[in-house]
């Protein structure tokens, strides 16, 4: 018993450090700030594989990825179609099913083992109230991230594949080797075959060079 104890305080406090580390990314929050939060937050580890999020559900919490990846998909006559990878450090939420209570056009699941903040409305209100310059910076956040997804769908959209691939492969390159292939080909659009000939066509260029 006093074992399993021990290492279950490791594994808090394990926790607390990621999460402590994601937070001083906003030097805005004080020492003080950050451990409040820490306290009151909920920190769960997921295995492989489980489901976050299916179609058809309400989504009632949002996440913040401290380690590991969650994948985004939609079923498209009876195909998955990955259209995002949330990464340490990223938030992840299905924006319109968790503010308008409606079902979600999408899935999450964890690409990897992971572990994640889970967040409800209540607790982000109660922390707004504790840490008012708390929803100054969550605004600020959503705008940075809307913003984001703005340019990344202008990106893919005059994009060629190729293009598309060079641009993960210099913004995200740890998914290449995190995730399946399929799956990188499916964000990208494309076919696993076209994706072959693409990376094959990139290393006879780079071996020429």
């Amino acid at each position: 018993m006093e074992l399993n104890v021990k290492l279950m305080d490791i594994a808090n406090h394990d926790m607390a450090k990621e999460l402590q580390k994601l937070l001083t990314g906003f030097p805005m929050l004080s020492e003080e700030d950050i451990q409040l939060i820490i306290d009151h937050s909920n920190i769960q580890h997921y295995k492989k594989g489980t489901i976050l999020l299916k179609e058809g559900e309400v989504s009632k919490v949002c996440y913040s990825v401290l380690k590991g990846i969650v994948r985004e998909f939609y079923v498209v006559e009876g195909d998955e179609k990955t259209t995002a990878f949330y990464t340490e450090g990223m938030p992840v939420n299905s924006f319109s099913s968790f503010t308008n209570e409606s079902p979600s056009r999408h899935y999450l699941v964890c690409a990897e083992d992971c572990m994640l903040v889970v967040g409800t409305q209540s607790l982000e209100e109660e922390m707004c109230r504790r840490i008012p310059k708390l929803e100054s910076i969550i605004r600020k956040e959503i705008e940075r991230l809307t913003g984001e997804a703005q340019d990344d769908f202008a990106s893919f959209i005059t994009s060629s594949p190729e293009q598309r691939y060079l641009n993960l492969l210099e913004t995200r390159p740890d998914l290449v080797n995190r995730v399946p292939q399929h799956q990188i080909a499916s964000l990208l659009g494309i076919t696993p075959e076209s994706l072959s000939r693409i990376r094959k066509r990139i290393f006879s260029k780079k071996m020429v060079n």
